[in-house]
């Protein structure tokens, strides 16, 4: 870590690119690490209308193998099936959670269902799981939703601090495939920002691997290349 930081100067602001490449020449473990992008926004999620909450379909994938469950019945289920989820159910699926079954990544529910999945709200709740309209895990369209998890879509939440973290693809990634998943990120950010953000809303953007050392970027200019 010592010798990553004295490679570059850790108060430089970087444009996109030069970051992404200053990540992957410090990445120096034997495992393919992620890139994460750490974002510090100008916002107090304690109030409703400052709440900054999304999904993000990352153009180059993640890298990761996503599991998804789906709470369908019927044809929807049969549909989730098809798109490629990992487990489909009902009432069963509800139960096998309950309990202790977690082999999963994200859930999608059709909105029929949310009665059922309701009730897994202190279980998937806490583990940010909860299927929510918003970001598009509450769907009729839960072919579509289980091909865009598995494809790539990153959803995101700011937490207490004001700060949102994400995976924005792997080491072995070329360096233009993670400059595309910055950029979509930060312009997927942007779009979700909320009414209640008064100033400046983007306040710092740090990009990392997962043993190396933060790389900050210029957020005024990666947000103006985002659009």
């Amino acid at each position: 870590m010592k010798a990553a930081r004295a490679a570059f100067d850790a108060d430089k602001q970087h444009t996109i690119g030069e970051a992404v490449a200053l990540v992957k020449a410090n990445a120096k473990t034997k495992f393919d690490e992620t890139i994460d992008i750490a974002v510090n926004l100008g916002v107090d999620p304690k109030y409703a209308d400052q709440m900054v909450r999304g999904v993000c379909n990352l153009p180059s994938g993640t890298g990761r193998d996503v599991r998804v469950a789906v709470f369908a019945r019927d044809a929807k289920a049969e549909e989730a099936t098809a798109a490629g989820a990992d487990i489909v159910g009902a009432e069963d699926l509800m139960e096998k959670i309950q309990g202790g079954f977690m082999d999963f990544d994200r859930v999608i529910a059709t909105p029929d269902m949310m009665a059922v999945v309701g009730r897994l709200g202190k279980v998937l709740g806490p583990r940010g799981l909860m299927p929510n309209p918003k970001v598009g895990t509450v769907t009729p369209n839960v072919g579509e939703a289980v091909k865009s998890s598995k494809g790539g879509a990153v959803e995101f939440r700011v937490e207490k601090a004001g700060i949102i973290h994400a995976g924005v693809g792997k080491v072995s990634f070329t360096e233009d495939a993670l400059v595309a998943n910055v950029t979509a990120f930060l312009g997927a950010l942007q779009k979700a920002r909320p009414a209640g953000a008064k100033g400046t809303y983007v306040k710092n953007v740090t990009l990392s691997s997962t043993m190396g050392p933060g790389v900050t970027i210029d957020a005024s200019q990666a947000l103006a290349e985002a659009g």
